[in-house]
């Protein structure tokens, strides 16, 4: 237990305080007597000096545990308020503070408990916040996993960073017959897969901008689209809709936090308007 020196300067005042003015009344004392007087009072004390130490010896022990009890009671006590508040802080335990002091170190413990118990409450209401947060989120993606599941389009759910973080099985086939033309066994789509992989950067970067500034506009569902071919001679219709962030009270709050690609197949379209176009 580390030992605070201020609690040994309080027990030890008292008894310093106490040589210092016996010392000091005794010499102004002294002073005053002729040499014979002075003499005689001498004597006379010399044979009682055992008595008048005992006496100071006992009274520094009674005035030194006084003196120690008020310092911890009303100084000794802010500074252990004081840091355990700080451990509160500091290591975010959740208890309330019990240290013995006065009316003020009471009154100032009242209020930090306060704070502590609406510091808990406030924690609680936000976990429970987040932990609901997240059941909605799960559940809006397994809705939103399902209606995509029984779409007969390609669909692809991509963050502003180009990462896929949904998919439906339509997509993961023509993803996959992509790939096989690229290379044996090489999957190009895959959540936290990059869907750079497969589109040019710098033309989904320009399709993403022509969504936002027509959401700038005020355009209610804005959308763009863009042919493209891949890596293996595909060809490939993409049209892009923004995902976009949701306000506290559910409305969206304008900004984009992702974008939704819809892909069509038209190779096959595509060579056939090519050869009736050679026909005619």
């Amino acid at each position: 237990m580390k030992i605070d020196p201020r609690e040994v300067v309080a027990a030890l005042a008292p008894a310093l305080l106490l040589a210092a003015w016996a010392g000091g009344g005794a010499a102004a004392f002294i002073g005053t007597l002729e040499p014979p007087e002075r003499q005689a009072l001498l004597a006379m004390l010399e044979s009682r000096l055992a008595l008048v130490v005992m006496g100071w010896f006992f009274a520094s022990i009674v005035l030194g545990t006084l003196a120690r009890k008020a310092w911890l009671h009303w100084g000794a006590a802010a500074g252990r308020v004081a840091e355990q508040a700080g451990a509160l802080v500091d290591g975010g335990v959740q208890r309330e503070l019990a240290v013995p002091g006065g009316a003020e170190v009471q009154a100032v413990q009242r209020a930090i408990n306060a704070l502590v118990r609406q510091r808990g409450e406030l924690r609680a209401d936000i976990d429970a916040r987040v932990q609901a947060a997240a059941r909605d989120i799960e559940l809006e993606r397994s809705r939103l996993a399902a209606l995509m599941a029984e779409l007969t389009q390609s669909v692809v759910v991509c963050n502003l960073d180009g990462r896929i973080l949904l998919y439906n099985s339509r997509a993961r086939l023509q993803f996959r017959a992509l790939s096989d033309a690229v290379a044996a066994g090489a999957e190009l789509v895959g959540i936290g897969r990059s869907i750079y992989a497969v589109f040019d950067r710098q033309l989904v970067a320009h399709a993403l901008e022509s969504v936002q500034q027509r959401l700038q506009r005020g355009a209610a569902n804005p959308s763009t689209q863009f042919v493209t071919s891949t890596r293996g001679g595909q060809l490939l219709r993409v049209q892009m809709a923004p995902v976009r962030g949701v306000a506290a009270d559910g409305s969206p709050d304008g900004g984009v936090t992702g974008f939704v690609l819809m892909l069509d197949n038209i190779t096959r379209d595509f060579a056939d308007e090519s050869a009736r176009d050679k026909m005619l």
